[in-house]
């Protein structure tokens, strides 16, 4: 009775005791599910940044040219060119100036004189690309390179005449068909010694004679032929005179009022025959400068 006793009372004591060496290990208890009512967590949404105040774009760069000349834009740059063939004055010791006449060469006094642009006067002819570039240079500008001055003549539609791609007859100052009415044949034929051997027609004492500029059909004043330009505003640039460029080889452009075509279509028209130093009745020019630009 004692001992059964006993080992009842042991068996109570230790039934909750650990599990035998070698026995499994009890499962771990698995988290709780979440109710299927419970509302998912919100997720925050990202904070838009505040709208930013617009950027004002600078505005491009204005240029602007002295009077009477065309501002031309280009790749390389902006440039100012003069609207009408140049004319000269001459400045006196004590700083004034005074219109040089437009038939009169300028040999010995190329220290004195100044290039003007101006519409309803005969252009200065007579002249050398030396003694035209110094006359620029006196007035602030410089001679056209080629490049600016075939860019001006041939306008913002890039055409081979100021005014269009064919030639024209009466647009600009130059013989159409006939190489008629030559002032120099005509000077020759009726002022030359009987007897006179017709090739000195072209010599300098005949090619210069200031009475060239007198006769009809002869140099018009610049601005004469209203259709001889183009969007740029520039005036005979094609015709009336040959027009000095800034090459001390000798070359001017555009030809003259002969002649339009031979050495050249229009503004493609060029002549390398002669000397930098050369000048005859049918030789002009223009000025060119850099464009100054607005602050």
């Amino acid at each position: 009775m004692g001992k059964r006793l006993a080992a009842g009372v042991a068996s109570a004591l230790f039934g909750c005791a650990a599990a035998p060496l070698g026995a499994p290990a009890a499962p771990a208890p698995r988290p709780r599910a979440a109710a299927l009512s419970e509302p998912p967590v919100a997720r925050a949404e990202p904070t838009p940044p505040p709208a930013s105040e617009p950027v004002e774009e600078p505005a491009p760069p204005r240029f602007t040219c002295p009077d009477g000349m065309a501002l031309v834009l280009r790749v390389q740059g902006p440039y100012c060119v003069d609207r009408w063939e140049a004319s000269l004055v001459m400045v006196e010791p004590g700083g004034s100036a005074k219109p040089w006449p437009p038939n009169q060469r300028v040999d010995g006094k190329e220290s004195r004189i100044s290039a003007v642009t101006v519409p309803g006067t005969k252009p200065q002819g007579y002249i050398s690309g030396k003694q035209a570039a110094r006359a620029c240079e006196h007035a602030g500008k410089r001679l056209c390179e080629i490049d600016e001055w075939v860019l001006a003549c041939r306008g913002p539609a890039r055409t081979i005449y100021p005014y269009g791609n064919e030639r024209r007859a009466r647009v600009c100052n130059d013989r159409y068909k006939k190489l008629d009415n030559h002032p120099v044949t005509r000077l020759f034929e009726k002022h030359a010694p009987p007897g006179t051997d017709p090739a000195r027609m072209w010599w300098p004492e005949w090619m210069n004679d200031p009475r060239l500029f007198d006769l009809d059909h002869s140099v018009a004043p610049t601005g004469s032929f209203a259709g001889c330009t183009n969007e740029y505003g520039v005036y005979d640039m094609v015709g009336n005179l040959h027009e000095w460029v800034a090459d001390e080889e000798g070359t001017f452009f555009g030809g003259y009022l002969m002649d339009t075509f031979q050495n050249g279509e229009g503004c493609e028209y060029r002549t390398t025959a002669h000397p930098y130093d050369y000048h005859d009745y049918s030789t002009g020019f223009r000025c060119c400068a850099d464009a100054r630009r607005d602050e």
